[in-house]
């Protein structure tokens, strides 16, 4: 299908702002299930946009704000045409090896009840891939998906201990079980376009990709208990959260700030257009 997406960050605060660096990844790549039309980032102040990649392949750009402001926005926008591959992903650049993602963080480090769920699902002597797809449903069952539950940086093993949290949540989690059973997995951002017709939405969407031999990596969504389809448009990846935070940074001044999100996903018309590029990808500044 072909959606259309938008992403906005409105940032007020109660005193000037003096300067300001900011991270941002909300740029999407081609891969085997998605293709990229057209994408742009744009700021209204005065400000710059350099674009690099970082060590995991993802495109990232540095924001430099330079003078006094009390407010701005970041808004990320363009299409993407996206393909059913049953959650296999394929075709990403710059590829690390899958053993990298065995690496346990600060957010997924596993206490004793996850180490346990690990063991339940080994136990059952089933391939990896069915190992996965079970654990990815068992999840869906156990937790309860609740906004107030957690914060941005809240471990897998407090949220699993209360069997609550949000997307970040459940795919931390199935990240921290995964990698205990020997399997490689990654955290992924991105957005979800929902069929319901809820197209406004407060946040993006996150979930898991998983090393299966036989198949390469493979997305797995433990919120809704399904392989991501083509409703699902994967922009960063990483070992979790905080390597894929749509956007990071240091400022100076600025006093308290108030900071409101704006996702909105759309299905449009498909039609005969070319893929992004490179230059495309730069934005305005």
């Amino acid at each position: 299908m072909q959606l259309q997406l938008l992403h906005r960050s409105r940032y007020r605060f109660s005193r000037p702002l003096t300067d300001a660096i900011q991270l941002l990844r909300l740029t999407p790549l081609s891969c085997v299930t998605q293709t990229v039309l057209d994408w742009r980032i744009d700021v209204d102040c005065n400000a710059r946009l350099r674009e690099a990649r970082d060590g995991y392949g993802n495109v990232v750009h540095t924001l430099y704000i330079n003078e006094p402001v009390t407010e701005f926005a970041i808004t990320a926008t363009g299409k993407v045409i996206t393909e059913d591959r049953a959650g296999v992903v394929e075709g990403l650049p710059g590829e690390l090896p899958p053993d990298v993602f065995l690496r346990s963080t600060s957010l997924t480090e596993p206490d004793d009840a996850l180490r346990q769920l690990a063991r339940e699902f080994l136990q059952q002597s089933q391939p990896p891939l069915d190992l996965l797809h079970a654990l990815n449903v068992t999840l869906k069952e156990q937790l309860t998906f609740d906004v107030e539950a957690t914060g941005a940086y809240t471990p897998a093993a407090q949220s699993y201990a209360e069997r609550r949290g949000v997307c970040q949540d459940f795919a931390h989690i199935f990240i921290a079980v995964a990698r205990l059973m020997g399997v490689p997995a990654r955290y992924v951002s991105g957005h979800l376009f929902r069929r319901d017709g809820c197209s406004e939405q407060q946040a993006g969407h996150a979930w898991a990709e998983a090393w299966v031999p036989t198949l390469g990596w493979v997305a797995f969504d433990p919120t809704h208990g399904i392989c991501s389809d083509d409703a699902y448009v994967r922009v960063a990846h990483g070992l979790d959260y905080s390597d894929t935070a749509p956007i990071a940074g240091a400022r100076r001044g600025g006093g308290d700030e108030v900071m409101a999100v704006e996702v909105v996903v759309r299905e449009t018309t498909l039609r005969s257009q070319r893929p992004i590029t490179s230059q495309d990808q730069r934005g305005p500044f």
